[in-house]
């Protein structure tokens, strides 16, 4: 068994150079995809700000009328309860499962 000489300098000092160099070619490319993904998603925004601008003069337009007397619809819920000869069955009750013999 032999083993190999143990690195010199010169042999460390181009691995400290290559490490480096990887190092700041990742900084590089993160930083332009960083750019990247921060112009698209600005152009998106204002693809959506710019289709939407109708529909939101809209809305301030009839909230300005609503203000301005407009009508206003007020209501209430009422639950409704159905009943057949000698079964009572609300909405709000769940029907038997298929194959259940509760009957």
């Amino acid at each position: 068994m032999s083993q190999s000489p143990a690195p010199g300098p010169l042999s460390k000092f181009f691995a400290l150079l290559g490490g480096a160099i990887l190092l700041l070619l990742g900084l590089m490319f993160s930083v332009v995809l960083f750019s990247v993904v921060a112009v698209v998603g600005l152009a998106a925004f204002g693809f959506f700000w710019w289709k939407t601008r109708e529909l939101r003069r809209r809305m301030r337009e009839q909230a300005t009328e609503a203000q301005a007397g407009g009508q206003v619809f007020e209501g209430e819920a009422v639950v409704v309860e159905e009943y057949s000869g000698s079964e009572q069955r609300s909405l709000s009750d769940k029907p038997d499962s298929p194959g259940s013999d509760a009957r």
